[in-house]
């Protein structure tokens, strides 16, 4: 079947919500999520959101910090800009219902926060849930529109496009124009044709593609994969930020550490209790995500030891309970009494910082598609993100390709919804064996992170990229074969993002940032100072699942 609408959501967390809010002044909303509206890595945020809000602070400062955490490759214009919209957009938050933390004894100002790598106190939290405080309020808000329909339990396939349709896109600088998405409802298995006039990749990172991570199973990498099949660039996707402090317990499997523990003056000890993080850097357990991950990775290797331990225990019990309630009640529930004792970490695949390249207002290169939240890649991270900068990008971006969208109101309101092609089922049959699908998956993820972890190397690359192909033909038959399901459509997407990491880990012959790699283990501004963009215009990668019949 098909259905049309002005603006196309595909994804509910602070993003995509945050956009709606504003696109529904505009025009008919739609967003569609492929499983709670709730299931989103923006309700497992733990820390805050970063911006400058206290006289102690500057927009200099936090640029300098962002900056430095980059490794030299955000772009200084994006930065800029995101941190002097920080605030605005943080009292935006507020006006629609999200309630920081206040100072006990001076409500008027925030309770701020400092993580590792800020250099002030500026991240506004709400306590150690705020991911979810802010997702509660978008939702009621988003609920009481009439002008947004939300579509839970419903996943983008791939984004409709204007060449396979006979329509070019306005102007020859763009590459190709999007004209919606198809879109799998979970629950009857039928495809149908969503025509928009704009649509919004905001569907989140990728954090599945690795075996152990922090992200929500929804983290599939959809939005990076959908876009580089329509021919949208993707970039720095070699940069995979681990989170250094994940839970390590036989029960849990994603439980996060935040990173403010350390900023409240956790430290982090080796299983003799030995203080370690001075020897790898002189900002010692404030340092930043990349370098904190490197220490814990060596230290593990070097010891044999499963995992090392962050330890706030010499804090005052009291204090540790009500700053960081919902970290205290889970390790609790696992025997763990981070007042008394300790809490065992290891790190694990947590944010993507590349992603699908966009300009300062949010659009790719292919006309009205934009790409917010993680699956973006705007140019604030660089190659390394700075803590709780994500959830800033994140509603500054939405206000931009808002502004946008505003600004060419008249043109998008006019667009033709343009008729596109049925999906088609061919022969396709239905799938019996689910173990088609979850060997694939576990195959995928067990590589990625034993070859393409925190400590890269050459040969590994090359021996993974050559372990995927035979996966990559077998999923590539088995979405040719088989009818779609959920995690048919998943496996398929990881799979083309893991190729892609591989791919631009090899093409970076340097370490910088969150790319550590020991063939070439010094930074190197005179060739590698720029992003690495993927683009299967380019046929940078000959891949079976772009087109599995020419891979028999």
């Amino acid at each position: 079947m098909a259905f049309s609408t002005d603006f196309l959501i595909i994804g509910t967390g602070i993003s995509g919500l945050s956009f709606a809010l504003k696109a529904a002044k505009i025009g008919r909303v739609t967003i569609v999520t492929k499983k709670a509206k709730v299931d989103t890595a923006t309700n497992l945020a733990q820390g805050g959101i970063a911006a400058v809000l206290s006289k102690d602070d500057s927009y200099d400062l936090h640029i300098q910090d962002t900056l430095r955490s980059g490794a030299g490759l955000c772009k200084e214009e994006i930065v800029r800009m995101v941190v002097e919209n920080g605030p605005d957009r943080i009292r935006e938050l507020i006006n629609i219902g999200v309630h920081f933390m206040t100072r006990e004894h001076d409500p008027a100002h925030l309770d701020l926060g400092k993580e590792g790598g800020h250099s002030a106190r500026r991240i506004a939290h709400a306590l150690d849930l705020t991911g979810r405080e802010i997702e509660n309020a978008l939702l009621h808000k988003v609920a009481e529109n009439p002008d947004i329909h939300l579509l839970e339990n419903h996943l983008a396939v791939d984004l409709l496009i204007g060449s396979k349709a006979g329509v070019k896109p306005s102007t020859s600088n763009l590459d190709d124009l999007c004209l919606g998405a198809y879109v799998l409802d979970r629950e009857s298995g039928q495809i149908d044709n969503w025509r928009a006039r704009v649509t919004v990749l905001c569907s989140g990172g990728c954090g599945k593609v690795y075996l152990y991570t922090t992200n929500p199973d929804i983290a599939t990498g959809d939005g990076i994969a959908m876009a580089y099949r329509a021919g949208a660039r993707v970039g720095n996707l070699e940069f995979v930020q681990f989170h250094p402090t994940c839970l390590y317990h036989p029960l849990t499997k994603n439980f996060l550490i935040s990173e403010a523990v350390r900023g409240e003056g956790g430290r982090l000890i080796d299983a003799k209790g030995v203080h370690f993080m001075e020897k790898y850097d002189s900002r010692g357990d404030l340092a930043t995500r990349d370098a904190v991950a490197r220490a814990i990775d060596t230290e593990m290797k070097a010891s044999g030891d499963d995992c090392v331990y962050l330890d706030i225990s010499h804090k005052d019990a009291g204090f540790i309970k009500k700053r960081f309630p919902n970290i205290y009640q889970t390790c609790l529930s696992y025997g763990i009494d981070i007042t008394k004792q300790p809490i065992p970490v290891v790190p694990a695949a947590h944010y993507m910082c590349g992603g699908v390249m966009t300009d300062m207002w949010g659009r790719t290169n292919i006309e009205n598609l934009f790409a917010l939240g993680e699956t973006a890649c705007t140019g604030l991270h660089g190659g390394n993100r700075l803590a709780s900068n994500s959830l800033l990008e994140a509603v500054v971006f939405a206000n931009q390709a808002y502004l946008a969208c505003d600004n060419e109101k008249d043109r998008i309101l006019s667009t033709a919804l343009h008729e596109s092609p049925e999906w088609s089922t061919g022969k396709a049959r239905m799938i019996n064996e689910k173990v088609l699908i979850s060997h694939n998956w576990d195959q995928i993820r067990r590589l990625m992170w034993n070859y393409v972890g925190i400590v890269r190397s050459v040969n590994r690359l090359n021996l993974v990229k050559k372990r995927l192909e035979p996966i990559l033909r077998e999923v590539a038959h088995h979405f040719r074969d088989y009818f779609l399901t959920p995690d048919l459509v998943e496996l398929r997407n990881i799979a083309l993002v893991a190729e892609l990491i591989v791919q631009s880990s090899l093409l970076r012959k340097e370490s910088r940032g969150l790319h550590a790699i020991v063939d070439y283990p010094e930074q190197d501004n005179v060739n590698w100072l720029h992003d690495t963009i993927l683009s299967r215009s380019d046929k940078t990668i000959k891949s079976y699942l772009l087109d599995p019949d020419e891979y028999e």
